[in-house]
């Protein structure tokens, strides 16, 4: 079971959207993550959403004119994405056992995000294999975006992984690091507690 199934019991889609919603009245911006990948990679470019949740930064990327597909376990936020963009598409799928073909999706992604706390998130021990199987969907030279707490101030658990660990991951993977932020506003990486992380194929 992953650190996410423990946290919400796999239930929590409409209080998750319900809350982002009631930030975005508020005010605050919601689309950094989709407007840090729509300057790295052209429009009309593939990117799969890895950890989609309830969409949030698919359907943006989507408005903005990317190709777009999304992937979560939890049903319950899967079933917010399709309400509100149903015309996407959006898959259940284990990102430990993610394979492209299996879905029926070409594995040539430009760029895969994973936004949202998805690796501190995962079940434990998984992180490598996810990485390796997030790394084969993409074409060669794409990208990998993945932004992550790594500290208790941003995170809903306990620490999962280091940058370390998880630059081994990706090393092992066959990917190398290009940047590395502090924020989705691209901020210089100050060795803080949350890290956006570039890695090419």
């Amino acid at each position: 079971m992953s650190r996410w199934q423990e946290l919400t019991g796999g239930t929590t889609g409409q209080d998750y959207a319900a809350r982002f919603a009631a930030l975005a009245r508020s005010g605050k911006d919601m689309h950094g993550e989709a407007r840090f990948c729509a300057a790295l990679v052209p429009v009309g470019a593939r990117v799969l959403d890895a950890g989609c949740g309830t969409g949030r930064v698919m359907i943006r990327l989507a408005e903005l004119g990317y190709d777009c597909v999304g992937v979560d376990l939890d049903a319950s936020m899967l079933a917010v994405a399709r309400q509100q963009a149903p015309e996407l598409p959006w898959f259940q799928a284990d990102l430990a056992e993610f394979v492209p073909a299996g879905l029926g999706i070409a594995a040539d992604f430009d760029l895969v995000v994973a936004a949202g706390n998805i690796f501190p998130l995962l079940s434990a021990g998984t992180e490598a294999t996810v990485v390796e199987r997030l790394a084969a969907a993409l074409r060669p030279g794409g990208l990998l975006v993945a932004g992550f707490g790594l500290d208790e101030a941003h995170l809903p658990v306990p620490p999962g992984i280091t940058l370390s660990e998880y630059d081994d991951c990706c090393t092992a993977a066959g990917l190398t690091l290009v940047d590395r932020f502090a924020t989705w506003d691209a901020d210089p990486y100050d060795d803080g507690g949350y890290a956006v992380n570039v890695h090419r194929r």
